[in-house]
C-alpha cells in the first residue's frame, strides 16, 4: 500500500519548497491499495505553526489565513494523528504495512525532517523511507520531462487527466490527481512496479577517509560560520533528510590547531547535495549557516589520510570520540585507562586509545578516545580539568576528520636537524606609527576589497598633500588580503579632523567609506580586535578581564623586515619594534605615502581572541633565510636581548605551550610591558648565534 502525502508550508511553494524555513502549515493525504486500486479516506489537516505570518505566495496559492490556522493543532499532535487514521485507513483495506509517495522530495527531506529535529521529536520510521512520484513517473514513461522539470499538473496533462485546480480545495486536488497518475501507471499498459524507495538515514556515520580514495566535487559543500563548540553530529543534525556520506563531516582547523567555523560536508549523491545548497543561511541555533560548494580535494585535504594506526582506531564504527589534551608526556595506557575509570570504559580498552606523537615517537601530550555510547562519553567529559599525576587534563569532543588533520599535522612536523631557522632581529624602520593620544590620525572603514594606494589618494584629494612620509597603512587580514581599513597619519590633529568631516562617507568605487579622527593609540586598540567609531572607543578582546590576563598590552609600532627578507617571508602579525636608539631616528624628508609592503598592518586576532578548547595554542614566528640569520649573527647595532640582566630562563615547558600561557604563569609580576611579544622560542641551530639552550626566554 502508498500513502500518498501532500504538504505546504507557510513560505515558498514548488521549487523552493522548504528553502525558506518557514513551518509545515498543512499536511493532505490519502492510502492507496495497489493490488486492489481501492483507496482510503482523504484527510485534511492544518497545522498550527510558531509563525503564523504567511508569505503572499502562501496567501494567494493555498487561501489559508492566520485565523484559520490558529485553531489548529501543533505539528506533533497532527502527525500523532496522521498515524492513527492511516492505521484505520489500513484495516478497512485489509493491509498492515505501507510507504509513503510525495510529489518529489522536497517535503520529506527540506521541511518535515528539519522542522521536527528544531523542535526535538522524533519522526515515526515511514518517514524514512518513500517513493519520489516524479522519479517513479519518469521511469514509467522515459519519454517524459525530466525529473527537475516534472509538476503534478505536467504529468496529468501528459497523461490527458483533468487539470482543473479550482473545482478542489487546495491539497485535496493535489492528492487526488496523483492517486490518478499512479493508477495510470499501474495499468496493463505500464504494469509500473514500486521496487526501489528512497531512504533517509537514521543518523550520521562516522569512519576514516583515505587520501587515496576519489571524492565527487559535486558531492561536497562547505559550511560556514558554525559554533565553535559544533561537532560532526551537530552538522549532521543541521542537513537532517539528506543523506551524508560515512565519515563525511570535516571540521576545519586554522593554521594554529583550532577550529575556524567551517566544515566540508560530503554527501552520497549530487542530488542530495544541491538539496544542502538550498538550506544557504538556514539556522543552527541562533547563527545562520552559509552553505557553498566545494572540491573533492578540499575535502581529501582536511579528511584524507594515510596511516595504518589511525584508519585501523578509526574502523569501529558508530563510536563517540573523545579528546584529551595536557597529558603528561609520561603517560601510558593504563595510566589513562585507571583516570577515566569503570563508570566510562573505552572501547576495546588499549585498542581504543590512539596517543598522537612526532615523527620521533616523542608524545605530544594529546590522545584520542573511542567510547561505544553518548553515556559513556558524557562520563568521560565530566572530568574535565581533574587531575593525572600533577598535571590538569582537558576533554573535548571530537570527529574521525579532526583525528586525521591532528595526526596529519604533527606528523608532517619536521624533526630537529630540519626545524626553520629562528627569527631574526626587527630592524628599525626609518619612521615609526604614533603611539600617542594627539589625534592626527584617521582610519578609512569600508573600503573596496580592490582599493590600492592610488585609490586612497584619489579619494583624500587636496588634503593628500597633509599626508605624512609614509603615512598610509592599508590594514591586511590574518590571510594577507585586503580588510577594508586603513589608517593615514597627518601632520597635524587639525589636518585629521579637517579630512574626517571633508571626507567621511564620501563614495569609492560604488562605496561609500566611512572616515574617523583617531589617535596612534586607538589605532593600536582597533589593530587587536577594538572598534572606533563616532561615538567613541570600545577596548579590545584583550582588554576585558573576562578573556585574557590583564597585563596585556598594545602593539606599540610596526616592524619591517630588510628589503632582501621582505621579498620571501610576509609578517604574520604586527610585532613591537626593537627598542634601539635608531628608532627614534627622524624620516627622511622624501615625499612617499606609504611603507614598504612587508610593513603592512595585519589584524592580528588570532593572539588575542579566546580560542575554542579543541587543540594546543601555538604562535607562529617569522623564519629568516640563511643569510639573513649570519648577518644577524654578527650584527652589533641591533642586540636581540637589549637589557642583560632583566630576564628570566624557562627549563621543562611543555611543548605545546604558547605565549598565553606564560603569561598567565607570570601573572602578578612586573614585566617589560613593550616586550611581553619578546617570547622568543630557540632551536638547537639558533644556539651559535643567540647562545641559548632550546627553551623560551622572557624578556
Amino acid at each position: 500500500s502508498l500513502v500518498v502525502l501532500f504538504g505546504a508550508t507557510a513560505g515558498a511553494y514548488g521549487a523552493k519548497l522548504g528553502s525558506d524555513e518557514r513551518e509545515l502549515i498543512l499536511l493532505v493525504w490519502q492510502v492507496v491499495d495497489l493490488h486492489s486500486k481501492k483507496v482510503g479516506t482523504l484527510h485534511k489537516s492544518l497545522v498550527k505553526a510558531d509563525n503564523l505570518d504567511l508569505s503572499d505566495q502562501c496567501r494567494e496559492v493555498s487561501g489559508l489565513t492566520p485565523e484559520g490556522l490558529g485553531k489548529a493543532e501543533p505539528l506533533d499532535r497532527v502527525l500523532q494523528q496522521f498515524s492513527q487514521l492511516v492505521s484505520s485507513d489500513l484495516k478497512v483495506l485489509g493491509k498492515s504495512s505501507y510507504t509513503l509517495c510525495s510529489d518529489g522530495q522536497l517535503l520529506i527531506r527540506q521541511v518535515l525532517h528539519p522542522e521536527t529535529s528544531k523542535k526535538n521529536f522524533l519522526l515515526s520510521d515511514c518517514f524514512y523511507s518513500f517513493y519520489d512520484l516524479r522519479k517513479e513517473f519518469h521511469t514509467c514513461y522515459p519519454s517524459s520531462a525530466t525529473v527537475k522539470d516534472q509538476t503534478i499538473k505536467t504529468m496529468a496533462e501528459y497523461l490527458g487527466l483533468g487539470t482543473d485546480e479550482t473545482e478542489e480545495d487546495f491539497g485535496v486536488w493535489q492528492v487526488k490527481t496523483m492517486v490518478a497518475i499512479i493508477f495510470s501507471m499501474l495499468s496493463e499498459s505500464c504494469n509500473h512496479i514500486f521496487t526501489e524507495p528512497e531512504t533517509v538515514k537514521y543518523k550520521y556515520e562516522t569512519g576514516p577517509c583515505s587520501k587515496s580514495e576519489t571524492v565527487d566535487s559535486e558531492t561536497v559543500i562547505r559550511a560556514r560560520g558554525l559554533p565553535w563548540q559544533s561537532s560532526d553530529q551537530d552538522i549532521a543534525r543541521f542537513f537532517k533528510g539528506l543523506n551524508i556520506a560515512k565519515g563525511g563531516v570535516a571540521l576545519c582547523l586554522n593554521a594554529q590547531g583550532r577550529r575556524n567555523g567551517e566544515a566540508l560536508v560530503r554527501f552520497v549523491s549530487s542530488e542530495q547535495r544541491d538539496l544542502a545548497l538550498e538550506r544557504h543561511k538556514h539556522h543552527m541555533g541562533s547563527r545562520y549557516i552559509e552553505v557553498y560548494k566545494a572540491t573533492g580535494e578540499e575535502f581529501l585535504k582536511i579528511a584524507g589520510g594515510t596511516s595504518n594506526e589511525v584508519a585501523q582506531f578509526l574502523s569501529k564504527e558508530n563510536q563517540v570520540i573523545i579528546r584529551m589534551r595536557g597529558l603528561p608526556f609520561t603517560a601510558t595506557q593504563e595510566d589513562v585507562l585507571g583516570f577515566l575509570g569503570p563508570e566510562c570504559p573505552v572501547t576495546g580498552g588499549k585498542e581504543g586509545l590512539l596517543f598522537v606523537k612526532y615523527p620521533d615517537g616523542r608524545p605530544t601530550g594529546d590522545a584520542f578516545v573511542l567510547f561505544s555510547c553518548e553515556e559513556y562519553a558524557q562520563n568521560a567529559l565530566k572530568k574535565h580539568k581533574e587531575i593525572l599525576g600533577k598535571r590538569y587534563i582537558e576533554l573535548f569532543r571530537s570527529t574521525a576528520a579532526e583525528v586525521q588533520q591532528v595526526l596529519n599535522r604533527y606528523m608532517s612536523t619536521p624533526l630537529i636537524p630540519t626545524l626553520p631557522t629562528p627569527i631574526i632581529p626587527v630592524i628599525p624602520p626609518p619612521y615609526t606609527i604614533a603611539t600617542g593620544s594627539i589625534r592626527d590620525c584617521v582610519r578609512l572603514r569600508g573600503l573596496p576589497y580592490t582599493a590600492g594606494i592610488d585609490d586612497i589618494l584619489e579619494f583624500m584629494g587636496d588634503a593628500t598633500a597633509d599626508i605624512k612620509p609614509h603615512g598610509v597603512h592599508m590594514v591586511l587580514n590574518q590571510q594577507g588580503r585586503p580588510s577594508g581599513d586603513a589608517f593615514i597619519q597627518m601632520k597635524s590633529a587639525d589636518k585629521a579632523f579637517m579630512v574626517a568631516q571633508k571626507c567621511h562617507k564620501k563614495m569609492m568605487k560604488d562605496r561609500y567609506v566611512e572616515v574617523f579622527q583617531c589617535s596612534g593609540e586607538e589605532m593600536n586598540f582597533v589593530l587587536m580586535g577594538g572598534t572606533l567609531n563616532r561615538s567613541g572607543l570600545s577596548p579590545p578582546p584583550c582588554k576585558l578581564p573576562c578573556l585574557s590576563p590583564p597585563a596585556y598590552a598594545a602593539f606599540q609600532t610596526a616592524a619591517v623586515i630588510p628589503a632582501e627578507a621582505a621579498a620571501l617571508y610576509q609578517p604574520q602579525a604586527l610585532l613591537p619594534t626593537t627598542r634601539t636608539p635608531q628608532a627614534s631616528a627622524a624620516a627622511p624628508p622624501t615625499v612617499t605615502y606609504y611603507p614598504a609592503q612587508a610593513a603592512q598592518l595585519y589584524m592580528n586576532y588570532t593572539a588575542y581572541y579566546p580560542s575554542p578548547p579543541v587543540s594546543p595554542t601555538t604562535v607562529g614566528y617569522i623564519a629568516a633565510p640563511p643569510g639573513a640569520v649570519a648577518a644577524a649573527a654578527t650584527a652589533t647595532h641591533t642586540p636581540l636581548l637589549p637589557q642583560p640582566g632583566a630576564l628570566v630562563r624557562m627549563q621543562g615547558l611543555p611543548y605545546n605551550t604558547g605565549m598565553k600561557e606564560i603569561l598567565s604563569f607570570f601573572q602578578g609580576y612586573q614585566y617589560a610591558p613593550d616586550d611581553y611579544n619578546g617570547l622568543i622560542q630557540l632551536s638547537d641551530q639558533a644556539r651559535s648565534v643567540l647562545q641559548a639552550p632550546k627553551e623560551w626566554v622572557c624578556l
